[in-house]
C-alpha cells in the first residue's frame, strides 16, 4: 500500500515536471502550434517511398562522408607510397590516392565506410531518378507542385554534379581518365573552351589544383545547396500536401492517409534503418571501386574496359555513338562529335525537364490544381514521351559499353555502334506510338469493365447456339476509382412504345 502512494507521488511529480517543462518551452518556441503538424496525413502507397529512400541514402552519405573526411588528404603532391597494399609499394602517387589507399587498408572500418559511401551515391541518384519519374508519369508536378519539381530536377543536376566530384577525388587511373574526358568536353566549347579548362584545371592538365577544388565542391558547397533544396522540397510538400491516388473519402481538397506522429515517424524511421541496412550489407558483400586494381593515374596511361558509374554513362555512350564530326570556322575547330553529346545533349535535356510543365499546361490549358495523382494509361501522349524518353537514354546507356558488349559476344564493334546509331533514333519515336496505342487501348479495357463488368471465366452457351462469357458488376470501390478518373457508365434509356394510330387522332 505504502509503495503504491509513493509510486503515485512520484507519477504527480513527474506529470507536474512535464508540464512546467512544455510551459517554458511553449512560451519560447511554437510548441503547441506545431500539434496541428504532428497530426497531418500522410497517404501510403509504396510509390512515394522512392522520395523517402533518396532522403535516407543522402543521411547515409553525410554520416559516412563525415567520417571520410578525418582521414582524405586532398592533395595532388606526388609521394611515394609505403603502406600495406604491397603490389603498389614504392609507386609514385597523389597524396590523394595514398590517403584513399590508407582508407581501405590501413584504417579499421576504412573500406566498409568507403564503399558504404560510394554504394549509398548511386542508391541516391537512382532514388532521385524514380522519383522523378514516378512524380513525371503521375502528373504530380502539375499546379500547384510547378516549384517543387523545378526543385527535384535541381536537386537531380546537384547530385550528379556532387557524385562525379566524390567519384574523381581518389585520383585513380579510372577516375583521371574520366577527367581528362571531362576537359576534352570543355575545350570542345567554342572560344571559351581553353579560358574554362585552364580555370577549372589551374593551368595545363591535370595541374595541381583540380583535386583541391573538387573537394570543396564536395564537401561544403554542393552539400550545403542540396541540404538547403531538400529542406525547401520538404516545405512545400507539407504546405502543399501529398498527392494522393484517387479512391472513396479522397478528394482533392484532403489528404486521407497516416498521421505524421506517431504512424508515419515509427514505419519511416523503420525504412531509414532498412535503407542503411540495405546498404551496409551491399558494402560488405559487393566490392565497388576498387582503386588498387587500377593504380594511380597517369596521363600516359589509359586504362582499358573503364566503364563510369551508371549515372553519366549515357554521355559516355553518346559520346561513342557520334561520327567524327568537324568543322573548321575562321580558324577555329569545333569538334562536334564531342560537343553536341557532351554538352548540347545534357543542356537539352534539363532544359526539357525545367520547361516541360509549363509546356503542358500551354498544349492543355488545363489551369486547374490537382492534388490526385494521375494513371499513367489516361494521359497517353505524356506516357508515350515518358517511355520514348526513357528507350533513348537506355540506348545511350548501353552504347557506353559497346567494347564489352563486343568483346563479350565476338561481334564488331563498329556494327554494334551502328545498331546503336539506328536505335537512337529509330527506337523512340517507335516507343511513343505503341506506349500510346497500348494506353488506349487499357483505357477502352477499364470502360468495359465498368459498363459490363469483370469477366468471370465462365462460358455457356445461348439459346441462338452460340457461346458469351459471363461478367460479374466491379465492386464499389473499383468503381469509385474508375469514375473519378473520368469513366462513365452509360445508362440504359427506355424507348417508349410507338403511339397507336388512336392516339395520334387524338
Amino acid at each position: 500500500m505504502l509503495w503504491r502512494r509513493r509510486r503515485a507521488r512520484a507519477g504527480a511529480r513527474a506529470r507536474r515536471a512535464a508540464e512546467r517543462t512544455a510551459d517554458y518551452v511553449d512560451g519560447r518556441l511554437p510548441l503547441s502550434e506545431g500539434g496541428g503538424l504532428l497530426r497531418k496525413a500522410f497517404p501510403d502507397h509504396w510509390s512515394f517511398l522512392l522520395g523517402e529512400i533518396a532522403l535516407y541514402s543522402f543521411v547515409v552519405l553525410l554520416l559516412t562522408g563525415v567520417w571520410l573526411t578525418l582521414f582524405f588528404h586532398p592533395s595532388m603532391t606526388e609521394v611515394v607510397y609505403n603502406g600495406s597494399y604491397r603490389p603498389l609499394d614504392g609507386t609514385l602517387m597523389s597524396a590523394a590516392y595514398e590517403s584513399t589507399l590508407d582508407i581501405s587498408f590501413d584504417v579499421r572500418g576504412g573500406l566498409l565506410i568507403r564503399q558504404l559511401h560510394h554504394w549509398a551515391a548511386l542508391v541516391f541518384l537512382a532514388a532521385i531518378g524514380l522519383h522523378l519519374l514516378r512524380i513525371f508519369f503521375t502528373g504530380a508536378f502539375r499546379r500547384p507542385r510547378e516549384v517543387n519539381w523545378l526543385i527535384g530536377v535541381t536537386l537531380f543536376l546537384l547530385a550528379l554534379a556532387e557524385g562525379f566530384a566524390g567519384y574523381s577525388l581518389p585520383d585513380d587511373l579510372l577516375s583521371g581518365t574520366g577527367l581528362r574526358i571531362a576537359q576534352g568536353i570543355m575545350l570542345s566549347i567554342p572560344v571559351v573552351g581553353t579560358y574554362v579548362s585552364m580555370f577549372a584545371f589551374g593551368g595545363e592538365f591535370p595541374g595541381e589544383e583540380l583535386i583541391p577544388r573538387l573537394y570543396s565542391l564536395h564537401i561544403l558547397l554542393i552539400p550545403g545547396l542540396l541540404l538547403a533544396l531538400v529542406s525547401v522540397h520538404l516545405i512545400l510538400v507539407f504546405y502543399l500536401k501529398h498527392t494522393q491516388w484517387a479512391g472513396r473519402g479522397r478528394t482533392r481538397a484532403n489528404a486521407v492517409g497516416k498521421p505524421m506522429f506517431p504512424q508515419f515517424t515509427a514505419t519511416s524511421g523503420g525504412l531509414f534503418f532498412m535503407v542503411f541496412g540495405v546498404l551496409t550489407l551491399l558494402s560488405g558483400v559487393a566490392q565497388i571501386n576498387p582503386i588498387w586494381a587500377y593504380g594511380p593515374y597517369r596521363a600516359d596511361i589509359v586504362s582499358t574496359g573503364s566503364q563510369p558509374d551508371w549515372y553519366v554513362g549515357f554521355l559516355e555512350g553518346s559520346l561513342r555513338l557520334v561520327p567524327p564530326w568537324e568543322t573548321a570556322v575562321a580558324g577555329h575547330t569545333v569538334m562536334w562529335n564531342v560537343l553536341l553529346p557532351a554538352v548540347v545533349l545534357p543542356g537539352l535535356l534539363f532544359a526539357v525537364l525545367y520547361a516541360y510543365p509549363f509546356a503542358e499546361r500551354w498544349a492543355t490549358g488545363d489551369r486547374e490544381e490537382h492534388h490526385l495523382c494521375d494513371r499513367p494509361r489516361d494521359h497517353p501522349v505524356r506516357t508515350g514521351l515518358g517511355v520514348a524518353a526513357i528507350s533513348c537514354y537506355g540506348v545511350l546507356l548501353t552504347a557506353g559499353g559497346n567494347d564489352i558488349i563486343a568483346d563479350s559476344f565476338n561481334v564488331s564493334v563498329n556494327a554494334l555502334t551502328w545498331v546503336f546509331r539506328i536505335a537512337f533514333v529509330l527506337l523512340p519515336p517507335l516507343a511513343f506510338m505503341v506506349t500510346r496505342r497500348v494506353c488506349v487501348a487499357l483505357q477502352e479495357k477499364d470502360q468495359e469493365r465498368l459498363t459490363e463488368g469483370e469477366e468471370t471465366g465462365e462460358v455457356r452457351q445461348t439459346i441462338a447456339g452460340g457461346y458469351e462469357e459471363s461478367h460479374e458488376p466491379l465492386d464499389e470501390e473499383r468503381r469509385y476509382v474508375l469514375k473519378s478518373y473520368g469513366y462513365r457508365v452509360e445508362e440504359e434509356v427506355e424507348e417508349e412504345p410507338e403511339p397507336s394510330a388512336g392516339e395520334l387522332e387524338r
